[in-house]
């Protein structure tokens, strides 16, 4: 009897790695990664075109499009379908809704950008890809990873939220607390030694709720 072939192993992309290289065909023609280097980019997934759940996303996307471009961060799309397929969906979106897709969506029909990046889970579905979200820095490093199950719709503000938390991030060394908005207090860095550790409490600072934890305004 023969022996089911065992598939070939796929490192994962990892935080702090650089995101994963590809060249694609877009609906904006062909694109590469090293396209993008010097912006942030949000590289997101879908499970197939004409669908209604994906409908709302890429509507809700084009929705952010604009806010994500002010921020230096461009959107690229992504699923297992041809590129005619996406010409044929994002114009039908546009003549049923109004709403236009300008950010260009990979046709992944060989699924080398779906397998590098860990997009396709089996135990959902062995041929479309998940809804997965990857925020790529100026650098090309992956800096964060948000998957979804096929049935439930991302909310997109959330993604922006993310890209503000990252840039407010590197920009002033400092940490971003739970339900974080801009210009919302951000978390200080802990101190390293004792010492520091028991100069901040002499301080007296109201907004140290303990050695490690104190918050301030930018």
């Amino acid at each position: 009897m023969d022996t089911p072939a065992t598939p070939s192993c796929v490192r994962l992309p990892r935080l702090g790695e650089p995101a994963p290289d590809f060249a694609a065909v877009t609906t904006h023609g062909a694109l590469h990664l090293s396209d993008f280097l010097g912006a942030w980019l949000v590289l997101f997934s879908h499970p197939a075109d004409f669908t209604p759940v994906c409908t709302t996303e890429f509507m809700a996307f084009a929705g952010i499009h604009g806010q994500l471009r002010a921020m230096n961060c461009e959107l690229l799309g992504l699923s297992i379908d041809s590129v005619f397929a996406h010409i044929a969906w994002v114009r039908n979106i546009e003549e049923k809704t109004g709403v236009r897709i300008e950010f260009p969506v990979i046709a992944d029909l060989d699924r080398a950008v779906a397998t590098a990046y860990g997009m396709v889970m089996p135990g959902e579905s062995a041929t479309e890809a998940s809804r997965c979200v990857f925020v790529i820095d100026p650098k090309g490093v992956l800096r964060a990873m948000i998957y979804y199950p096929l049935t439930t719709g991302r909310n997109t503000g959330e993604i922006v939220r993310l890209v503000q938390s990252l840039q407010t991030v590197d920009a002033h060394q400092v940490a971003t607390p739970a339900n974080w908005r801009p210009g919302d207090k951000v978390i200080a860095p802990p101190p390293r030694t004792q010492e520091d550790a028991a100069a901040r409490m002499a301080d007296g600072s109201p907004e140290c709720l303990d050695w490690y934890f104190c918050t301030k305004d930018l």
